[in-house]
Parts: C-alpha cells; sequence; structure tokens
C-alpha cells in the first residue's frame, strides 16, 4: 500500500485489483518501517480480532469402513498440526515481535526487528485463511470426505511461494542477527532466555522460527498417509493427487531456495575467517566466484608402513575457480557465555582457512592412473601432515590401491600364499607319508589364504570408494624442484566421491578458454581488462576508430556450437564481412 499511497501508477492499479477482489481485510500502514524490505508487492492485511472457531471433528459414526476411520485420523493429525503451527507463528508476532518493537530502551532496533521477523506476519495470514476454510470442511467431513482440493485451492497461489521464498532465503540473516545480537547486547540475551523460561513447552526463538521451514514436508507426509488409505474411484483421490504435487512442487522449490542461501551463508562464513588484507579475502568478496559444493571431509595422514598418524575433519570448499581447505573450530572463546547463547540458537563453526589452490592445478589421483597424473621423474610427492619426506617414505612411494594398511596386509598374504605354494610342491616331492604333512593339508592352506585375500580385497574396494586423493602444488624446494603433496580425503559415502570427482572434472572444463568466450577490451595501456561476458561469437572485428582512443573489440574464438552460432563456411566471407564492417562503422 506504500505506492498507492504516493499517488504512484502501480499502488493504484494494486489498490483497483484489491477493491475489485472484495479484499475486507485491507488495513493502511500509519508508520512506515525503516526497511523498504517490508513492501515487496504484498499487500499488507491483518486479521479481524475476532477468534474463529478451532476446526473440530464430531464424534465418529457407526458403520465405517477401516479406511475411513484411519483417514478421520489422519484428518485429526492434520487439524491438530495446523493449530500448533498458527500457535506458534502467533507467539513469534507476539511473545518476541511485538515486545521487541514497544520495548523502551530498545535492546533491538526496529529495522533489524522488521529483518528478523520478515514475512512472518504474512505467513500466518496464508494459515488463519487455510485454517477457516480447513473449520468449514471438517465439520462437514462425514457428508464428503473430501480435503484434497482445499489444499490445492490454499497452496497452488504465487503469493504463497513468494511468502515462503523471501522467509526461506532471509532465515540465515535473521539468525546471524539474533547471534550477533545475543553476543553484543545482554540486555537482548536475557530477554531470550525470559521468553523461553515463561513459555509452556520451553521451546527456544529459533525452534519457534524454524517451523515455516518444515511445514510443508509435514504437510506432504500427511497427504501421503492419506492418498494411502483412499481407493480407487473416491472423490477426493484425483485431488489428493493433485494436492502432493502441488505441495511437493513448492516444496522443491523451497529446498532449491534454502540451499542457495546457504552457499551464501557458508562464503560469508569462510569470509570472515580470512583476514581483510589477503588476497584470498578480495578473491572470496569480488563477486565473481560461485561456491559450487562444499561438505565435511574427514583427511587421514598414513606413515610409511602404511599405518593411520592422524584423521581430523575438514571443510571442504569448491569454488568456480579454486579449492578451499579449513580447520572446523567450535571451541568458543568465552565458554561459558557461548554455551548460553547455543542453548537458545545454533551458533555454528568458525574456520580457518589451511591451504587453498587454483583450481586448474588440483588432479584427482584415482587408482591406477598414477603414471598419467603428473611427472614422475621431476616432481617430488609428499603427504600432507608428514612433517619430513624420509629417503625409506619415498622408497616407498607405492601405488596403494585402498588404505595403505589394508594394501599392506594384502602384500603379506600374497608373499604368505607364494611361500605355501613352494611348501606345497615341495610336499609333493616326499617319498613317505606322514601325519598333517600330505597334499590335502597343504591344499587347504592354499585354499585359506586365497578366501582372506578376497576378503582383503573387499575391503580394499569398498574403503576406496570413499576415498579422495588429491595432488596438490607445493613450495618448491631449494634446488627449484617443485613438490606436490597428496591429500587424501575420506567422503561420507560413495556417492559423495562421485559428486566430488565429477564436480571437480565439470569446473576444470569450464575454466578452458574455449568455455569462456566474451568481449576482452583493452585498455590505453594495451593491456586486457578483465573479459565482459557475452553471447558467444567466433571472429575479430575492429568496433570503431577514433583520434584519442583506439579501442578494439576481440572476439573469442569458440569451437562450440550453440543455435545463435552464424555458421560462415569459408574463411574468405570473413574477410569480406570484416570489410563491410570497418566501411559501415
Amino acid at each position: 500500500m506504500k505506492a498507492a499511497k504516493s499517488g504512484t501508477k502501480d499502488g493504484l492499479e494494486k489498490t483497483r485489483i484489491a477493491v475489485m477482489r472484495k479484499v475486507s481485510f485491507l488495513h493502511r500502514k500509519d508508520v512506515l518501517g525503516d526497511s523498504e524490505e517490508e513492501d515487496m508487492g504484498l499487500l499488507e492485511v491483518s486479521v479481524t480480532d475476532i477468534k474463529p472457531p478451532a476446526p473440530e471433528l464430531g464424534p465418529m459414526p457407526e458403520g465405517l469402513s477401516p479406511q475411513q476411520v484411519v483417514r478421520r485420523h489422519i484428518l485429526g493429525s492434520i487439524v491438530q498440526s495446523e493449530g500448533s503451527y498458527v500457535e506458534s507463528l502467533k507467539r513469534v508476532l507476539q511473545d518476541y515481535r511485538n515486545p521487541l518493537m514497544e520495548m523502551e530502551p530498545k535492546v533491538l532496533s526496529a529495522r533489524k526487528c522488521q529483518a528478523v521477523f520478515f514475512r512472518v506476519k504474512e505467513i500466518l495470514h496464508c494459515h488463519s485463511m487455510f485454517q477457516i476454510a480447513l473449520s468449514s470442511r471438517v465439520a462437514e467431513w462425514d457428508a464428503t470426505e473430501k480435503i484434497g482440493d482445499l489444499f490445492v485451492a490454499s497452496f497452488s497461489k504465487s503469493m504463497v511461494l513468494d511468502v515462503y521464498s523471501d522467509y526461506v532465503n532471509n532465515f540465515t540473516n535473521a539468525m546471524s542477527i539474533i547471534k550477533k545480537a545475543c553476543l553484543t547486547k545482554p540486555a537482548f540475551l536475557e530477554f531470550l532466555k525470559r521468553r523461553q523460561v515463561c513459555s509452556p513447552d520451553r521451546v527456544t526463538l529459533y525452534g519457534l522460527m524454524v517451523k515455516p521451514i518444515q511445514r510443508f514436508p509435514q504437510f506432504i507426509l500427511l497427504l501421503q498417509d492419506m492418498l494411502k488409505n483412499t481407493p480407487r474411484g473416491h472423490p477426493d483421490r484425483l485431488s489428493l493427487q493433485l494436492a502432493l504435487t502441488e505441495l511437493e512442487t513448492l516444496a522443491e522449490k523451497l529446498n532449491e531456495q534454502k540451499r542457495l542461501a546457504g552457499k551464501v551463508a557458508e562464503i560469508q562464513q569462510l569470509t570472515k575467517s580470512v583476514s581483510d588484507r589477503s588476497s584470498l579475502n578480495k578473491l572470496l568478496t569480488s563477486g565473481q566466484r560461485q561456491l559450487l559444493l562444499c561438505e565435511t571431509l574427514t583427511e587421514t595422514v598414513y606413515g610409511d608402513r602404511g599405518q593411520l598418524i592422524k584423521s581430523k575433519e575438514r571443510r571442504v570448499f569448491l569454488l568456480s575457480d579454486m579449492l578451499v581447505c579449513a580447520n572446523i573450530n567450535f571451541k568458543p572463546a568465552n565458554h561459558r557465555g557461548q554455551l548460553e547463547i547455543s542453548s537458545l540458537v545454533p551458533l555454528g563453526p568458525k574456520y580457518v582457512v589451511k591451504w587453498n589452490t587454483a583450481l586448474p592445478q588440483v588432479q584427482v589421483v584415482e587408482v591406477g592412473q598414477e603414471g598419467g597424473s603428473y611427472d614422475k621423474d621431476n616432481v617430488l610427492i609428499q603427504h600432507a601432515g608428514a612433517k619430513k619426506a624420509s629417503a625409506a617414505g619415498q622408497a616407498q612411494n607405492k601405488v596403494y590401491f585402498g588404505p595403505p594398511r589394508l594394501f599392506q596386509e594384502l602384500q603379506d598374504l600374497q608373499k604368505d600364499l607364494a611361500v605355501v605354494e613352494q611348501i606345497t610342491f615341495l610336499i609333493s616331492t616326499l617319498h613317505g607319508t606322514y601325519q598333517n604333512l600330505n597334499m590335502t593339508v597343504a591344499q587347504d592352506w592354499c585354499l585359506a589364504l586365497q578366501r582372506l585375500m578376497r576378503v582383503k580385497e573387499e575391503e580394499i574396494h569398498s574403503a576406496n570408494k570413499c576415498r579422495l586423493r588429491l595432488l596438490l602444488p607445493g613450495k618448491p624446494d631449494k634446488s627449484g624442484r617443485p613438490i606436490s603433496f597428496m591429500v587424501v580425503f575420506i567422503t561420507p559415502n560413495p556417492l559423495s566421491k562421485i559428486s566430488w570427482v565429477n564436480r571437480l572434472h565439470l569446473a576444470k572444463i569450464g575454466l578452458r578458454e574455449e568455455n569462456q568466450p566474451g568481449w576482452l577490451c583493452p585498455d590505453e595501456d594495451k593491456k586486457s581488462k578483465a573479459p565482459f561476458w557475452c553471447p558467444i561469437l567466433a571472429c575479430c572485428i575492429p568496433a570503431f576508430s577514433s583520434r584519442g582512443l583506439s579501442l578494439q573489440v576481440t572476439l573469442s574464438r569458440s569451437p562450440l556450437h550453440c543455435p545463435g552460432y552464424l555458421g560462415l563456411g569459408e574463411p574468405a566471407s570473413w574477410h569480406r564481412w570484416d570489410s563491410w564492417v570497418q566501411g559501415t562503422v
């Protein structure tokens, strides 16, 4: 309504549409907030103070089938769940937002309050309207037994997606404001603790505000149970299928929004851990890099004999042109104060960057591919975490088909099998017959060792599915010989390793020159600036020439094919087109 009050054309159009829809709950905002984000094209609404009757199922009639009984119980769960959710939203506004806005002196500014509780009022309005419609549907349940069409009508509107998307995108920012206020303002921390103690269920503000993110998955589970107990041919079955499709699509879109917001939060958290003067901070804050993948992996360090020396969790960030590894620090500076805050809102880890390297210099070393991954004659390989690459360690730099300990055990079994086979051959040359020294016993020994080898190979194969080996560049030694170090990460599952290998490979392909076509505009010193990306073109032409500045636009050649590619076959045609452009410009 802000635009309507200022008399703009867009505001008048919104008011006209609202009047045509006969919206009776329009409410003028007498005081505008400090934040411009409060008005995102949504009408300011307020629900009447008269509390509608709560949905309530009547007594169960006799003669119901088992499926009808189950459907009634599921409907009761929907009613109870929705009532609890609406009450939680009201508590966020009545117990937290309104007191903070009215408090004097203010412990949280009005602008920060609007940022923390952004879109909570609109979400409450959507579900209050849904609860009113649910009450009428519950009242006539025994006559109609339909609920799916109500979900379709209530949650297929674009306004619901917009409101929830805004809330999900802002959730990380809201929690960051709350954490910062808890650390810097004791009065705000005391206010949150007092509200939690006074609440009947002791749920924190974070526990209340995370419920909108969990709401649609709960709806989906309830409707899936309802659909399972709805027979074919029932008038509600098609509506339930449509409602499930709408809710699953909505939940998928919100999950994508949450994933993108999480990536932004991870980059911000990583940037905070880097010094403002460091080159890495400038790279992270340039805005030209995207976070492709981020996961907690376990780094393992092995000794010269294959024994596990140590393992530690690392946070690994795959950016569009860089790989960053950071230590995870959960230890708070002020232990007691931090524990009080963490009980109210998750603090999250702090990162300490261990190393970072350009993506083209990272090599994934898979089993059996060591020979082609690097130049063995000119590159010295050290294992990450080892203090010194000893001569014995370099001599035992073998191709490990799994964790070194398992591979060493497999080698020992192979040697033992070779010895037992020699013993078997010698036993076959004996002329006499001796107890427990015959061919049958010797063959049993061989078979037992072969079974142990198969078990060990399966263990190695299983371990390799989760081992990510990366070869990274290090500082040259005193003689100038390049040194690379091997980092071994254990992924949570085999699919995670596959995802890392594929993402690394695709990111390196995306950095190739032929896959980054763009305009290259040289400056006055004839030094190319950072390219400004544009659609793919395939020739070089002078754009214009002037006395003061000779500006040329260089178009990168690309072998890629796309629908907009102009295929001029002969090279001579390129020269004729080039001459025509020069003449026209």
